[in-house]
């Protein structure tokens, strides 16, 4: 089974920039997308073969989430079942019969941290949710979780100590996350690789390759030995990140 996550930075957007040409290569059983910022009717997208299922913001032009799947799931959610975390679209769960599939857009912290209370509020109240799915059946998760985990996963480490997507507590976050039974599936293939996964539009910082490693798929640690492999996009032009793929069962 091939699994894509992609930030795509706007889909429209990312769509003139030949999202739908990867699409076609790429021909993953599973599509999952973040910040897509539109809604559905916005964008009319024509895939054959895939199901769609779309949950966007209440604001419009702003965040947003999307999973294409060849096979219907058995059941869809677009929240964490968490009072005043559904308004972003940050979130969709499909079930299907071996698994449950989740996508996430994990809220930044913005300059300043302005926004990290927020932040670490909704992410105990995923933690919470992936836990009760995991007690079911085993999970799949990946997105675009807004922090880079270890000092390996960014060019420059000591710089962006206390700015957001670094953090102690987004870090120390990630790694409740991970000590609930889950596993980061790039770094359990590939412990020491250095690799990215978004950059900066300023400072040339992709031609560079200076950059951040925060797009993720967490699976169940149970189900780890299933991953075939993680493969980080770089190559793959169209937004601000690249998409990450997950070869698994």
């Amino acid at each position: 089974m091939k699994i894509i996550s992609w930030n795509v930075n706007g889909i429209r957007a990312c769509i003139g920039k030949g999202l739908l040409d990867y699409l076609r290569e790429a021909d993953a059983d599973i599509v999952c997308l973040q910040e897509t910022k539109a809604l559905q009717e916005q964008v009319g997208l024509e895939l054959p073969g895939y199901i769609q299922y779309w949950n966007s913001a209440e604001k419009k032009g702003y965040s947003g989430t999307a999973i294409f799947c060849k096979q219907e799931p058995l059941s869809v959610n677009y929240d964490i079942n968490a009072e005043g975390h559904d308004r972003e679209g940050r979130a969709i769960t499909l079930e299907f019969p071996e698994f449950y599939m989740v996508t996430n857009y994990t809220p930044n912290s913005q300059d300043g941290l302005a926004r990290l209370g927020y932040r670490l509020a909704w992410e105990a109240a995923n933690r919470e949710y992936l836990k009760a799915l995991d007690v079911k059946k085993p999970v799949i998760m990946c997105g675009d979780l807004n922090v880079a985990h270890n000092e390996i996963d960014l060019k420059n480490p000591d710089t962006n100590h206390h700015n957001a997507g670094f953090s102690d507590e987004e870090r120390e976050a990630f790694g409740k996350l991970l000590a609930c039974g889950f596993v980061d599936s790039y770094r359990y293939k590939y412990p020491d690789k250095v690799e990215y996964s978004w950059w900066s539009y300023r400072m040339r910082a992709r031609e560079r390759n200076v950059g951040w490693r925060i797009d993720y798929f967490v699976v169940s640690d149970r189900i780890k030995d299933s991953i075939k492999d993680v493969v980080i996009r770089g190559d793959i032009m169209g937004s601000d990140h690249c998409p990450v793929e997950l070869y698994i069962f």
